[in-house]
Formats: C-alpha cells, structure tokens, sequence
C-alpha cells in the first residue's frame, strides 16, 4: 500500500493503478481530505496577496465542501443517470479518489509570483481537470473517458449554479454581517 506522498504523485500523473488503489482502500479517506487541505493551504499561501488570509481562508472551507458537492454530484450521475453495465460507486470512493485529484494543487504555492502567479494556477486548474476526468471514469469503472468527460460537465453546471445560488449568498451575507 502506497503513502500519500505516493499515492499524490501518482494522482498527478493520472496513474490509474493509483486511482485503483486509493478507491480499494477505505482507510484513504483521511488521506484524501489532507490532500484537500494541503493543496487548499498552498493556494491560500500562493494568492495571499490576492485574497488575503480571509479570503484564503473561506475559500480552503469551501475547497472542502465543493470536493464533497463535487463527488456527490458524479456519483448521483455517474450511477443514477449514465451508468454502464460495470459502473458501482459510492460516495466514499468517488470522494477518496476526487480528492486526490487536488494533488497539483500543492503547486499554488507559486502562484506567489508577480505577474506569473494567475497563469500558474490556471494551468494547475486545467492539470486538475484532465486528472479528475481520469478520476472519475475510474471511479465510476467506465470502459471510455467520454461518458466521465459528460458527467464531469453536468456535474460542473449544477455545481456552478450550487455556488451561484446558494453558497456566493451565504458568503455575501457573512461577509456583510461580519
């Protein structure tokens, strides 16, 4: 069995072995969630003087939450409505292995360097994405990457519009009161 350091750089690589592993092992769950935070904490310290600690701060929380929207949405759709023969997930694998994929993000950090730091993390965004697609076909045992490409689509506008309509008001009216 792989340590988290392993297990992130194969997430990074988009090794499917690793994203295997990690959905065969309950005990990753912890795993997962530091992965979360660590890269959530590279890019507080990477956009600090963009966002500041507060803003930094807020949105590490909502890091937290959007990965468990994120694989309640890709598990709900993934099984519910786009299932193949072969597709069986649930909530804690698909979060196990999701969570992984926030591996790059442990690169944020520089984004701590003038002018090139908002390039930098909208590469490691794009680096994110195409590994989560891999992710989650793994995840939902697809036999090609265009289903999970479509899941990771529709998922994506509800989870735009969970974060448009429901949690940017519950930040404005935190942020207005505090």
């Amino acid at each position: 069995m792989a340590n988290l350091t392993e297990r992130m750089v194969g997430a990074m690589k988009a090794d499917v072995k690793t994203f295997q592993e990690i959905e065969a092992d309950p005990n990753a769950i912890g795993q997962a969630i530091t992965v979360i935070v660590i890269a959530g904490v590279a890019a507080l310290i990477g956009n600090v003087f963009r966002s500041g600690i507060g803003g930094g701060i807020m949105a590490l929380i909502m890091s937290l939450i959007g990965y468990a929207v994120w694989s309640i949405l890709v598990v709900l759709i993934g099984t519910k409505i786009m299932p193949e023969p072969t597709t069986k997930a649930d909530f804690n694998e698909a979060f196990r292995v999701i969570g992984f994929t926030a591996s790059p993000g442990v690169f944020n950090v520089l984004a701590i360097i003038p002018f090139l730091g908002p390039l930098i993390s909208f590469v490691i965004g794009i680096w994110m994405l195409v590994i989560g697609v891999i992710a989650v076909r793994e995840v939902l045992d697809y036999s090609n990457v265009g289903r999970a490409i479509v899941v990771c689509l529709i998922a994506f506008v509800i989870y735009m519009c969970v974060v448009f309509f429901v949690l940017t008001p519950l930040l404005m009216a935190r942020a207005v009161m505090g």
